[in-house]
């Protein structure tokens, strides 16, 4: 089984590093054969690993390179660190007053484009790139710097900060809420956060498409108003959706020893989700704030 996190659903932790993975097929009780990882009563999904935690004894065997919580705590905390000094930035040298906001949108645009790129070749490749997910990380923030400064400047000053602790109270609340397992990421609920993502960015894109011909740019109205409220809270939470598959595959990996350098995918993943959940919740908060 695949996440939706887009690094996750293309590669995840696989047999290719010697270990068995998410999407391999593994004996289920009774002899049966399953795909899902994510079923109650499923066998270790890294069971070919011969540095994999012992889980009859519950005590993992001794290696040092086997990924651990720390691992993916200190690379997410140096991708998510390069985000933030990068906006920071794009934010002081990138002006978006009425005369250099033309120069500094085209910059953005440009340096999202790249991200995008950056994050598509890392989703493609067998082994995690600490330099490419850095460089991802680093385009990035001055795209999200330059938006969030825009915001700031000509809808209120305020809301940049109301959406960094929006995304952090989603992070928490969802963390929190895996750990004391009141959210159980089974095969359904994975099925349901695939096929309500895939209609979400399928409707955003029309809407995207139907905004190059309306003289507005609003397209459908998917993007401002009531609609586009509505939307950004249903993008919101499946951005909290994507948190739960992500802490899952995780909790895996460290639980039956992937490799340490699958810490740098988990932090991507992570990273990638956190910016999806920013940019909905300052949507939603720009709309907000607009219609006061």
């Amino acid at each position: 089984m695949r996440s939706s996190n887009p690094v996750f659903s293309r590669r995840g932790f696989s047999r290719d590093n010697g270990y068995a993975g998410f999407n391999a097929q593994q004996p289920q009780a009774g002899g049966a054969v399953g795909t899902n990882p994510y079923a109650d009563g499923a066998t270790n999904p890294y069971a070919t690993n011969p540095y994999a935690q012992d889980t009859q004894l519950g005590a993992p065997q001794t290696r040092g390179d086997v990924m651990t919580i720390d691992d993916v705590v200190s690379r997410t905390a140096m991708t998510l660190g390069t985000v933030v000094v990068t906006a920071a930035l794009a934010w002081i040298l990138l002006p978006v007053d009425e005369a250099n906001l033309g120069k500094s949108y085209g910059i953005a645009i440009g340096a999202a484009l790249v991200a995008f790129v950056l994050a598509m070749v890392q989703s493609f490749k067998r082994k995690a790139s600490p330099a490419l997910i850095l460089a991802y990380a680093a385009f990035e923030g001055v795209f999200l710097g330059v938006i969030s400064a825009t915001v700031s400047t000509y809808i209120s000053p305020g809301v940049v900060a109301q959406a960094v602790l929006g995304t952090m109270a989603v992070f928490a609340g969802v963390l929190i809420a895996y750990k004391m397992r009141w959210i159980r990421v089974t095969r359904r609920f994975y099925g349901f956060v695939m096929a309500a993502a895939i209609g979400f960015v399928l409707l955003m894109l029309v809407n995207a498409v139907f905004s190059l011909f309306d003289g507005a740019g609003d397209g459908l109205g998917f993007r401002s108003g009531g609609l586009g409220i509505l939307f950004g809270v249903i993008g919101i939470i499946l951005g909290a959706c994507f948190l739960a598959l992500d802490f899952k595959q995780v909790e895996d990996g460290v639980t039956y020893g992937a490799p340490r350098e699958e810490s740098w995918l988990a932090a991507f993943g992570l990273t990638l989700t956190l910016v999806w959940i920013y940019l909905e919740m300052l949507r939603v908060l720009s709309i907000l704030q607009g219609n006061d």
